[in-house]
């Protein structure tokens, strides 16, 4: 079948690159984009050939005119549940942009929307599309390096707006800040909302599901000017010991063009060995007791049907298969519970239980 795309709501620019995902599938056609600022949409409108019809800034008469199979959607945080309670009545598959929410609380309000649609909802994590985490994952899986006890993360950017579709640089005005929802504490901005569900979706699926058990997190507000944070660390307890989750917004450098310092990306301890797995690599490095140097392996190249969260997507709902690992709603939704809990400790100053 052809699958009708529309691309509803562009608070974040990754619209663009999910669009141009959809553009490039030989089965899916982009059948409208829809957003309440029409400027926002002129960049994908004209990248992607749509004509003046295909283009609306009513959503729902988006939706209606346009029947699609499935919905991207990409709005603030704090407005995921919202969004998802207004396009699942029109019986489309959708796929959300990271984070899953700004909330357990919304993020159960999105599952429950879904609830007797028979559609499914995905929940999009830019860096599962690395080669090296790819890699990783299939590493682990193998048994090489035993039962994963610690995952250790540290990632981020130089900032939210010093990049645009398809990570386009730019360097954000105060103004260009001071309107944006990154920036906003109501609207889900900061980077642990931004980027700590990226570690701990991640950490779940490495961690074949388990869950921790006790959580504790701190940020730092003290050091600039802004409402939310730029910089937090993490350190979740499970039974087999400490993992630590570090998001950062102004590293050195952006790690798709050049690895800062700490490196973005993760290190996994196992009972019987290690690997490091960096953003953007085309390999890992492999330690265990036959290799204690340390050996770089390869990455492969991700291919159809898992090359992109679209075709990925659009294969396994084609198949009538279920999502796995962080795309799915039980993965993301444990790496939600985790990303809760650490707000709130951070708020509250104070280790905390995991919240259910």
């Amino acid at each position: 079948m052809s699958w009708k795309i529309a691309g509803i709501n562009f608070d974040h620019f990754h619209m663009g690159d999910l669009l141009r995902m959809a553009h490039e599938h030989p089965d899916a056609e982009i059948v409208g984009i829809s957003d309440d600022d029409e400027s926002r949409m002129f960049e994908a409108r004209s990248k992607f050939n749509l004509t003046p019809a295909q283009v609306f800034t009513d959503f729902q008469k988006c939706l209606d005119e346009t029947q699609p199979d499935l919905v991207i959607l990409c709005p603030a945080a704090a407005r995921h549940a919202e969004w998802v309670e207004k396009v699942a009545p029109s019986g489309a598959h959708i796929i959300m942009e990271k984070p899953f929410a700004a909330s357990l609380a919304e993020a159960d309000r999105m599952i429950i929307a879904m609830e007797g649609t028979g559609k499914t909802l995905a929940i999009n994590w830019p860096l599962v599309w690395c080669r090296s985490h790819a890699q990783t994952r299939e590493v682990i899986r193998s048994g090489a390096i035993g039962e994963v006890c610690e995952v250790h993360f540290y990632d981020g950017n130089r900032g939210p707006l010093w990049h645009g579709a398809d990570k386009m640089e730019k360097e954000p005005t105060e103004a260009e800040k001071d309107a944006s929802w990154f920036y906003k504490a109501p609207e889900g901005g900061g980077s642990l909302q931004d980027y700590l569900g990226y570690g701990t979706t991640l950490g779940t699926w490495f961690n074949d599901g388990k869950k921790p058990i006790e959580v504790m997190a701190m940020w730092d507000l003290e050091n600039n000017s802004l409402e939310v944070d730029e910089h937090s660390i993490t350190v979740a307890r499970y039974a087999s010991g400490l993992s630590k989750f570090e998001t950062r917004w102004g590293t050195f450098s952006d790690p798709w063009i050049q690895q800062p310092q700490p490196k973005c990306g993760f290190v996994i301890k196992g009972s019987e060995g290690t690997i490091s797995s960096y953003d953007y690599d085309d390999f890992i490095t492999v330690q265990t007791s036959g290799w204690p140097e340390g050996q770089q392996v390869e990455a492969p190249e991700l291919f159809t049907p898992r090359g992109n969260p679209v075709e990925y997507f659009i294969d396994r709902i084609g198949s009538d298969l279920p999502l796995e690992g962080p795309l799915s709603v039980e993965i993301s939704r444990i790496g939600q519970q985790i990303v809760d809990t650490a707000f709130r400790s951070a708020r509250e100053g104070k280790a905390l239980p995991l919240i259910n």
